[in-house]
């Protein structure tokens, strides 16, 4: 894939990216769809999934991955995986 972005879209900068793996254990993880000010809803239902399953989290720190551009989609059509890892 970096080669195909590099070929249609060349920036120096691509030649300063790296790929490595990140091994973070057990997670939960869930899209959450709208506005960043409402994460906290999902974040309820996934903790209640986890205390569910006989798990809790590790820690308050937890992951986002943006899958929308916030500049160019309305706030309703955001889309963001929220995730945490858990413990027994």
């Amino acid at each position: 894939m970096l080669e195909l972005v590099k070929n249609k879209k060349p920036q120096k900068v691509l030649d300063k990216v790296k790929f490595k793996t990140i091994d973070e254990g057990d997670c939960i993880q869930m899209l959450h769809m709208g506005s960043f000010d409402k994460e906290d809803e999902t974040f309820k239902i996934m903790d209640t999934f986890a205390k569910n399953k006989g798990l809790k989290r590790k820690s308050k720190v937890h992951k986002e991955i943006y899958l929308s551009d916030f500049r160019k989609m309305p706030e309703s059509k955001l889309k963001t995986v929220l995730r945490f890892t858990t413990e027994p």
